[in-house]
């Protein structure tokens, strides 16, 4: 109930529908209680029962009050007038006529009372959707290298989509069916407690077994969305992965895993499918049950002369009862359907009430424009119990361009991430013009630096809005960052030129063409501060002459920090820092570490001399 209750929080300001909804409903089941009760009056003349002079009848229009027995009154005072002007067959045309409008009316309110909760609906899933997006984009990187990026798309789509036909789509079922059975009961007990009291003792056994059914449900439909998330995220890695799969004839070995999780996630649906029918079938034959006993002990007591109804009243008081199965039947049904919807919140607002890591401290700053240098004062960093980096102290002075080499996995990638703010170190600071970047405000830390990743991150729109990504550039303004990136002349040269679209992650173009793309969209960003992360190591010659070109033009009067496999691209950085196994090993220049006799950096210079002589 209680994850419930917070899902339609979502459906905040809750004043611009709760209100009519209220009157909505009420209304709605008034007038579709009337068209039941006014079968008495209609079975009186049917079976000849009705006086021309009904002593209850009022002999004046009752003076207005808000009660059940005014409306009595004035139906009553009518039915007698048109008894006596027009005899019974007048009496039955306006009792079928009252029936008419009386459904009018609670067919009318019923609409009105939809058309509120589709309203509902609506901004529960827009809101719910939103604030799950909202969250995915505030976390950290961390956060992403944990978990699956299917099981969050499935979190985003499916998830979200179970909400809205499992629990806002009963919320009908839930507001609506409670007030309707408890309606009836009220106009039942005045007709007959003694019977009443007799249906309301058989009643809870039914509810009983409905509720264990749901719990099972809850269980299975837990296992059915986790399951559900893997098969997303088997798909993912096919798409992203297509051309490994194909490359390695791999298409059986995938198709195993993808039906493996298939065959798993249609076994538990059915069995959940199967266990949430059987609770309508059921709540109906255990109502018709009642029912019948209902009318065996009714009957008895009519038949015997002890019960304190008439035959039609007998009658009605059945047909009442019976139509009580309708909600209880839609309300065993929504009870039943709720719970896979509940697990798919839960999964919802799990992410949701996530905290990210790396956010804006209470009293944040602004980081004012970078001026003086960069500073790594003891900086440690571990992904979780990992040691990464052990106490590294380094200065970037403004417009220096600082490399950063070593083997794989000596933590250059890491160091590198830590500037952006995309980590905080375990232990120590990095100051910039003296501020720690973790009094500042991840807006503005992150507004002072560009970065070109190894890897080219690009959207699936067009050149234009690829390079112009997230600024106030001018069409004028995009061309030059491009003719800076050595991108114009290719550009030009597509087929609808800068309108192009280039595909899924940029798919349509060459890996130097994306890059230069991606310089370009740092260029035009301005950055004082610039991230280079092996920019250039999966390109071919000529494209990495071209890409270096720009990267050339793209790091003058900036700070630079490059991380670099190719000593080569490197040789013309201010100082060369060089890491192995989250250590700075050894510092200097490009012909300083050359001297330095069986140092790591002449050792890795010469695997690279002779890998490229052979």
């Amino acid at each position: 109930m209680k994850t419930y209750l917070r899902l339609l929080r979502f459906a905040r300001p809750y004043g611009d529908f709760v209100p009519l909804y209220i009157v909505y409903t009420v209304l709605g089941i008034f007038f579709g209680i009337a068209n039941f009760t006014l079968v008495i009056p209609l079975l009186n003349v049917l079976f000849n029962t009705t006086s021309t002079h009904t002593t209850d009848a009022p002999a004046a229009l009752p003076a207005f009050s808000v009660s059940l027995e005014y409306i009595k009154l004035v139906f009553d005072y009518y039915f007698t007038k048109m008894l006596t002007a027009s005899g019974k067959q007048g009496a039955l045309a306006y009792v079928c006529g009252v029936i008419i409008a009386s459904v009018f009316f609670s067919n009318v309110f019923r609409y009105l009372g939809q058309r509120l909760l589709t309203k509902v609906r609506a901004r529960v899933v827009q809101n719910l959707r939103g604030a799950l997006y909202d969250r995915i984009i505030d976390l950290e990187l961390g956060y992403f290298s944990n978990e699956r990026k299917g099981d969050l798309m499935s979190r985003l789509t499916n998830d979200v989509h179970e909400v809205e036909i499992s629990v806002v789509n009963t919320l009908t079922a839930v507001f609506k069916e409670p007030l309707t059975i408890a309606g009836f009961f009220i106009l039942l007990f005045t007709m007959s407690a003694r019977l009443t009291v007799f249906t309301l003792v058989l009643l809870p056994i039914s509810g009983g077994i409905i509720a264990s059914v749901a719990k099972r449900l809850r269980r299975q439909a837990a296992l059915s969305q986790s399951t559900l998330g893997s098969m997303l995220s088997v798909i993912d890695e096919t798409l992203g992965s297509i051309r490994v799969i194909k490359g390695f004839n791999a298409q059986a070995y995938i198709l195993g895993k993808f039906r493996a999780q298939n065959d798993q996630y249609a076994r538990i649906t059915q069995v959940i499918d199967n266990t949430r029918d059987l609770a309508s079938p059921f709540s109906e034959f255990a109502g018709v049950a009642v029912v019948a006993g209902l009318l065996y002990y009714g009957g008895t007591l009519v038949l015997s002369g002890q019960a304190e109804l008439t035959a039609s009243t007998f009658i009605t008081y059945i047909i009442l009862f019976s139509q009580i199965l309708v909600p209880a039947k839609a309300l065993s049904g929504a009870f039943s359907n709720i719970q896979r919807g509940l697990v798919a919140g839960e999964r919802v607002l799990r992410v949701i009430d996530t905290e990210p890591t790396i956010r804006d401290r209470p009293d944040a700053q602004l980081l004012p424009p970078f001026e003086e240098q960069i500073e790594l004062r003891d900086v440690s960093f571990s992904y979780g119990d990992a040691p990464v980096l052990f106490d590294l102290n380094l200065t970037v002075k403004k417009g220096q361009t600082v490399a950063l080499v070593g083997p794989s996995g000596g933590g250059k990638s890491t160091l590198a991430d830590l500037l952006p703010r995309f980590y905080d170190p375990s232990a120590g600071q990095l100051l910039i013009d003296g501020h720690d970047v973790r009094d500042c405000t991840l807006h503005s830390v992150r507004a002072q630096m560009g970065i070109v990743t190894q890897e080219s991150i690009l959207f699936n729109d067009t050149i234009y809005n690829n390079i112009k990504f997230n600024t106030e550039a001018t069409e004028a303004e995009v061309i030059e960052a491009a003719k800076t990136a050595n991108a114009h002349e290719f550009i030009i040269k597509s087929a609808e030129g800068y309108q192009t679209m280039i595909g899924d992650r940029g798919g349509r173009l060459s890996g130097g063409q994306r890059q230069r793309l991606s310089i370009a969209r740092a260029i035009l960003r301005n950055p004082p501060i610039l991230i280079l992360d092996e920019a250039t190591s999966a390109l071919d010659t000529e494209s990495e002459k071209l890409v270096q070109e720009a990267l050339t033009r793209l790091m003058a009067s900036r700070t630079s920090l490059v991380i670099a496999h190719r000593l080569s691209t490197v040789r013309h950085a201010d100082e060369i820092i060089v890491l192995q196994h989250g250590r700075i090993v050894e510092r200097g220049t490009h012909d300083e570490l050359l001297r330095r006799e069986g140092g790591l950096y002449q050792r890795l210079s010469q695997l690279q001399t002779n890998a490229a002589l052979v």
